[in-house]
C-alpha cells in the first residue's frame, strides 16, 4: 500500500462517517456539552480514568456509580470532564514540556541523500513509532536517524541537537493499513540510549484516555522546523475502530507525531490531514488509536530477540517478551478441556530503588485471562485508594503478579464427574467429584451458612458431601447456599464457584502443589515483598507464607474478600490451624458485610494482630478485589508499606 492509497482510504473512511459526525454534532447542541456525543461505556472509562489518576477530585468517583439506579453520565461527565479541561494546572505546561522532550525529527536517509523529513517519539528506551509511509521499510530505515532537541529553549536559542542512528536490524515492525512503524534506535558512542537522555512515552491500551469533544495536543516537526506544539482550537471529532478524527494544526512533517489528551498521554498516531473532497483545503486530521496499533503489535511474529526487545514497551500496552510457558487446556466447566491451547503467564515488576516490591495475588476463576491485564485492572483499583488517600498510584510495571490460573484449570480438568449433567441445584453443579473437595465443600457451605446465622436446625453436617456426589445429602446442601446468597445479595453461582475452587485447593493435595509451584515460580527470589491477595488466593497466600524462601520476608499482607475465618478453612491450610506466619510483621484483612465470600470475617476474632477494615463495597461488587483495593485505608497500608525503605 503506498502513501496515494493511504491518503484514499483516509478520505474514504471521513466520507463513510458523515453522517456520525452529523449525528454527533446535534447531540452535542441537543444537550448542550460535547461530551454527550460519546458512548456511556467511553464516557464511564474517561471519568474513571482522570480519577484514578488524579487529575480531578477523587470525591467525584461517587457520582459514577449508584445504587440507586443508573446515573444519566451527561450531566456527571460533563462535571468531571469539564474539572479536567476547563482550566488546567500550571503543571500543564511542564508535563507537556517532559513529553515533547521524547520527540524527535526523523531524517531519511536514501542512497546516501536526505530524501525526506518526519516526526517519530520514543515509545521505549530503544522504540520510536512513526508513520510506515515515513519510514516503510527496513531499507529506508537503515542509514536514516533522529534528531532529538532540535528546538529552541526558554530565550528561543537552538539547542544542541543529539542525533542517533536507527536500528531496523534489531527491530522493525511496520504496517501499511495503520500507517505505522516501530523501529529500534541504536545507542550512541559512549553506549547511552535515546530514552536515557529524552525518557520515552507510554503506549496504554486501556480505554478511558479520551472522548468526543476533548482537546488533543501535538508535537512535531511540521515542514522539518523546529519543534512545534499545536494546542489550540482543538478537539477531537470522533472515535472511529481504529483510527481517530480531530481538529487541529498540522503541516507535512508532522507525519509521525504523538496525537496527546490533555493529560499529556498518547492517543493517536498522526499520520495525515483529510483533504476537503471538494478541494477547499484541509477539513480534518486522523491518527491511528493507540489500542489498534498495539493489537497489531501483539500479533506481531518475531524472534525471541525482538520480542525482548519489544517487551520495553511495559506492561500498560501489551503483554510481550520472551518467557517459558505452561500450555494447558482451558475450556468447558472448572477448566475441563476444550478445543486449542491457551498459553499464558504471570508477569514480573522492576525493582525500584529504596522500594519494596509489590505482590498480588489473584483469586479463582482466571484461566485463561491475561495476567497482564488482571494486573492493570488492579492496579486501577488500588489508584483509585491511592489517590483518596492523598498518595502517587503504582506503575503497572512495578506490580509483580504470578499466576496460577491455568495451573488450577489444568489440575482440575477433566475431573469432574459425569453425574454433573443430572444436577438440578446450583450446589450439585459445582460439588467437586474428588471425595477430600467434596467434604470440603460442604464443609464451607454448612460453615458459612452458620456464620450467615442460618437456624442450627438447617446446618448441614460437615460430613454431607461424603453420602454419594449426588445424593440427598449434597442435594440438601443447596439450602444452606441459598441461605448464604439470600443473605448476601451474591448469586448462589458466584458462592458456589467460589467454594468449588477453595474446596479444589484444600481437599487435592495435587491441586495445592501445582498452584503453590506456579506462584512461588512467579514471586522475587529474595527482599521484602508486600503481599496483596484476594479470595482463595487469600488462602493461597497463608500457605505460601510458610514456605517462601529464607530470603523473602513480608512486611505486609494484605487480604481481601477472604474465607480465612471459616473453620473448614483454616484448619485445612498447611500450618494446620490459625498459626500467623512469622514472615509477616502487619497483616491488614478487608472484609464487606455484603460479601459471602467472606462471611467468617472479621478475621481478628480467630487470628492473632490482624487489623480488619471494614469496607463498604457496592451490594452487586461485594466480592471484587477492585472494589476493595479502591478503599483509602486499605490503599494507604499498600502505598506506605510500599514506599519504606526495606
Amino acid at each position: 500500500m503506498n502513501l496515494r492509497e493511504q491518503q484514499r482510504n483516509m478520505v474514504e473512511r471521513y466520507r463513510e462517517t458523515v453522517d456520525q459526525r452529523e449525528n454527533i454534532r446535534r447531540r452535542q447542541v441537543e444537550t448542550g456539552t460535547p461530551f454527550a456525543a460519546d458512548s456511556e461505556e467511553q464516557l464511564r472509562a474517561r471519568a474513571e480514568r482522570l480519577v484514578s489518576r488524579r487529575e480531578v477530585d477523587p470525591g467525584e468517583l461517587a457520582l459514577v456509580p449508584s445504587d440507586e439506579g443508573p446515573v444519566r453520565p451527561a450531566v456527571v461527565f460533563e462535571r468531571i470532564l469539564g474539572a479536567a479541561n476547563e482550566l488546567q494546572s500550571v503543571n500543564f505546561l511542564a508535563r507537556g514540556a517532559r513529553a515533547a522532550r521524547a520527540v524527535a525529527r526523523v531524517s531519511i536517509i536514501q542512497g546516501g541523500q536526505r530524501a525526506g523529513f518526519g516526526t517519530g517519539f520514543l515509545v521505549g528506551e530503544r522504540l520510536l513509532l512513526t508513520n510506515n509511509h515515513v519510514l516503510p521499510d527496513v531499507a529506508t530505515a537503515t542509514g536514516s536517524f533522529a534528531d532529538f532537541d532540535f528546538e529552541s529553549d526558554a530565550d528561543g536559542v537552538p539547542k544542541p541537537v543529539d542525533s542517533y542512528d536507527l536500528a531496523p536490524d534489531d527491530l522493525f515492525v511496520t504496517d501499511p493499513a495503520l500507517d505505522y512503524t516501530l523501529v529500534a534506535v541504536g545507542a550512541r558512542p559512549d553506549g547511552k540510549r535515546p530514552g536515557e537522555a529524552h525518557g520515552w512515552l507510554k503506549l496504554i491500551a486501556q480505554q478511558g484516555k479520551i472522548v468526543i469533544g476533548e482537546p488533543v495536543n501535538i508535537v512535531g516537526h511540521p515542514a522539518a522546523r523546529l519543534k512545534e506544539v499545536a494546542v489550540r482550537a482543538n478537539e477531537l471529532l470522533n472515535q472511529l475502530p481504529q483510527f481517530l478524527h480531530y481538529r487541529t494544526d498540522t503541516e507535512p512533517g508532522n507525519s509521525g507525531s504523538p496525537v496527546f489528551n490533555d493529560q499529556w498521554e498518547v492517543v493517536a498516531l498522526h499520520h495525515a490531514g483529510v483533504p476537503d473532497p471538494g478541494g477547499a483545503g484541509w477539513i480534518a486530521n486522523e491518527g491511528a488509536r493507540v489500542s489498534s496499533i498495539l493489537r497489531h503489535l501483539a500479533a506481531a511474529a518475531l524472534p525471541p530477540e525482538q520480542q525482548a526487545l519489544l517487551a520495553e514497551l511495559g506492561s500498560q500496552a501489551v503483554p510481550v517478551g520472551p518467557a517459558p510457558v505452561e500450555k494447558v487446556p482451558v475450556g468447558g466447566r472448572f477448566g475441563e478441556s476444550g478445543p486449542g491451547v491457551q498459553e499464558r503467564r504471570g508477569v514480573t515488576g522492576r525493582t525500584a530503588a529504596g522500594r519494596r516490591r509489590v505482590v498480588f495475588l489473584h483469586g479463582r476463576g482466571q484461566q485463561g485471562h491475561n495476567p497482564a491485564e488482571l494486573r492493570a485492572s488492579w492496579c486501577r483499583g488500588l489508584a483509585v485508594g491511592l489517590a483518596a488517600a492523598g498518595l502517587p498510584p503504582l506503575d503497572d510495571a512495578d506490580v509483580w503478579f504470578p499466576f496460577y490460573g491455568d495451573a488450577l484449570a489444568a489440575a482440575t480438568a477433566g475431573r469432574e464427574s459425569a453425574a454433573l449433567d443430572t444436577a438440578t441445584t446450583t450446589a450439585e453443579a459445582y460439588v467437586p467429584a474428588d471425595s477430600g473437595a467434596r467434604t470440603v465443600y460442604a464443609a464451607l457451605i454448612a460453615d458459612s451458612a452458620e456464620a450467615a446465622g442460618m437456624p442450627a436446625l438447617e446446618q448441614q453436617p460437615e460430613n454431607a458431601g461424603e453420602s454419594g456426589l449426588l445424593g440427598g445429602a449434597v442435594a440438601a446442601l443447596q439450602r444452606p447456599l441459598s441461605w448464604i446468597a439470600a443473605r448476601s445479595g451474591l448469586d448462589d453461582v458466584v458462592i458456589a464457584a467460589v467454594f468449588h475452587d477453595v474446596a479444589a485447593y484444600l481437599g487435592d493435595k495435587s491441586v495445592r502443589d501445582a498452584v503453590l509451584e506456579a506462584v512461588l515460580s512467579g514471586l522475587p527470589e529474595d527482599g521484602e515483598i508486600v503481599l496483596v491477595s484476594h479470595s482463595l488466593g487469600t488462602v493461597v497466600a497463608l500457605d505460601l507464607c510458610t514456605m517462601l524462601p529464607g530470603g523473602i520476608s513480608v512486611p505486609l499482607l494484605v487480604t481481601a474478600g477472604s474465607p480465612l475465618g471459616l473453620d473448614a478453612v483454616y484448619k485445612r491450610l498447611l500450618a494446620r490451624g490459625p498459626v500467623r506466619p512469622g514472615q509477616v510483621d502487619v497483616w491488614t484483612n478487608a472484609w464487606a458485610a455484603a460479601d459471602a465470600v467472606a462471611i467468617g470475617c472479621p478475621l481478628g476474632d480467630t487470628w492473632a494482630r490482624v487489623r480488619d477494615v471494614l469496607c463498604a463495597n457496592r451490594k452487586d461488587r461485594a466480592h471484587d478485589i477492585t472494589q476493595y483495593l479502591s478503599h483509602a485505608p486499605v490503599a494507604a497500608e499498600i502505598g506506605g508499606a510500599r514506599s519504606a525503605v526495606g
